[in-house]
This record gives C-alpha cells, sequence and structure tokens, in this order.
C-alpha cells in the first residue's frame, strides 16, 4: 500500500464555507399556480436572479396538498435563473426525490446515518435558510434623478437605492439594501429584497401603495399611520414586523 501524502502536498483543499443561499418557501404542491404567481412576481423583472444558488424549502407545505413534482418544480425555478443546490423535505418521499433530482439534503433533514467522511463534508458546508446579502461599505448606492411613472420599476441589486424624485402610484422601487427617498414615496418600495432583515425605508413623504422589508409586506389595504402618512418616516423590521416612525 503506498504511504498517505503529506496534506500540503494534495492538489486540493477542504475548508469551511458559509453559502448565502435564497430560501424559496413553497406553500403548494400545484406546480401551477407557483407558476402563475412566480410569473406574477417576477415577470417584470427577469434579472431579478443571477443564477443565485437556492434552497427549496418545504417545511411549509400541507402535507395532505397532493405528491409535489419536485424536478418539474427545480426546472420551473432554473426558468427564473434560480439555482437550486438544496432540499428542505418535508417527509420521507421528498428526501428521495431529491436525490433523483440531484439536490443536497440539508443536514437537519437527513434520516439515515452517515459515514464519518460524510459527517466531515456536511460539517464543512453550512446551509443557511435565508439569504444574507452585505452591501459592502465600498459599494456604491443607485442613484436616480427622475420621477417613476406608474408601471415603472427599478432593482438596485447587491446595494442600496436613492430615489431624488417622487415615486408615483404604480411604481416599484426594488433594492437588496437600504431605500432612501428624498421625495413623495406614492408607489411600491420593497428594500432587503433577498432577505436582509436589517435593511431600511426612508422617505421625505411616506405615502406608499406597498412597502415590504425581507419579504414582510404591509398594503394600502392597511391604512398607514396617522403619525406618519404624508411625513417624513422611516421604516425597519422588528420581531417579523414593520415599524413606522417619522423623522
Amino acid at each position: 500500500m503506498s504511504p498517505r501524502p503529506p496534506a500540503h502536498s494534495l492538489s486540493f483543499e477542504i475548508k469551511s464555507a458559509s453559502l448565502p443561499l435564497v430560501s424559496f418557501l413553497v406553500k403548494s404542491t400545484d406546480l401551477k399556480v407557483l407558476s402563475q404567481d412566480l410569473q406574477t412576481r417576477l415577470g417584470d423583472t427577469p434579472d431579478f436572479f443571477d443564477n443565485d444558488p437556492v434552497l427549496i424549502d418545504l417545511q411549509h407545505i400541507d402535507d395532505q396538498g397532493g405528491p409535489l413534482d419536485l424536478a418539474s418544480l427545480v426546472q420551473l425555478l432554473r426558468s427564473y435563473r434560480m439555482n437550486p443546490v438544496a432540499l428542505r423535505p418535508l417527509n420521507p418521499a421528498h428526501e428521495a426525490a431529491a436525490t433523483l433530482a440531484g439536490l443536497f439534503l440539508t443536514s437537519e433533514a437527513r434520516t439515515l446515518p452517515a459515514t464519518a467522511a460524510t459527517q466531515e463534508v456536511v460539517r464543512e458546508v453550512e446551509v443557511v435558510r435565508e439569504v444574507v446579502r452585505e452591501v459592502a461599505a465600498s459599494s456604491t448606492a443607485m442613484v436616480i434623478d427622475k420621477p417613476l411613472r406608474s408601471g415603472q420599476h427599478i432593482y438596485a441589486k447587491g446595494r442600496d437605492l436613492v430615489m431624488l424624485a417622487m415615486v408615483n402610484p404604480g411604481a416599484e422601487i426594488m433594492a437588496d439594501g437600504h431605500i432612501h427617498v428624498y421625495a413623495p414615496l406614492r408607489g411600491k418600495a420593497i428594500a432587503g429584497a433577498k432577505g436582509d432583515t436589517s435593511a431600511r425605508i426612508f422617505t421625505n413623504s411616506l405615502e406608499a401603495e406597498l412597502l415590504s422589508i425581507a419579504g414582510v409586506y404591509r398594503t394600502s389595504d392597511t391604512p398607514l399611520p396617522k403619525d406618519v402618512a404624508g411625513k417624513a418616516a422611516q421604516v425597519w423590521l422588528s420581531d417579523d414586523k414593520l415599524v413606522m416612525q417619522g423623522l
């Protein structure tokens, strides 16, 4: 038997890696419904995802809702430039389907005993549930100095967004980081679009149709508090609830 070569002479290394993943929480096994909802939400923003790695989370679906065609779901997500790489299953049938689809099972979902080598590899890779996007201190915010009309959409991918003009009703602004609107905000504002719970929304006049931070929404169906409506305000996320305060 040949002697085992020293680690420093190997052509590869295995090191710990923290992988930021978008968590796609599936709530229905009906692919037709999923397809329609994806088109409604992402149809106007084909570049929202850029082959980002995705964790498919099945923990939130109704186990009585019928079987899920996981392979078709993977193809559906890929059509929106998502790259499914991992699965959090709800039952053993999902685990078997994940293997056929070439998806990695999150470590807490494994039900079969793993070898010591497999456990070591699992320890080397941390699959996180939600994406955490940090905008580097040296990065530059996207600055828009023209008003947005109804139907227009702006997305600041991987950075903050600064609006120097009005966001009219029917317009939508989105950023992975903070949103600053130095004018009336009357359309939709989505900050922390890929999961940054520390993101905030600032505006000179809060009149928004929709506010969202890291997936937590508030629409105009719920009137804005009187102390911030039409006034300078900031919005942030606390305990999965949107908090609004005057400036």
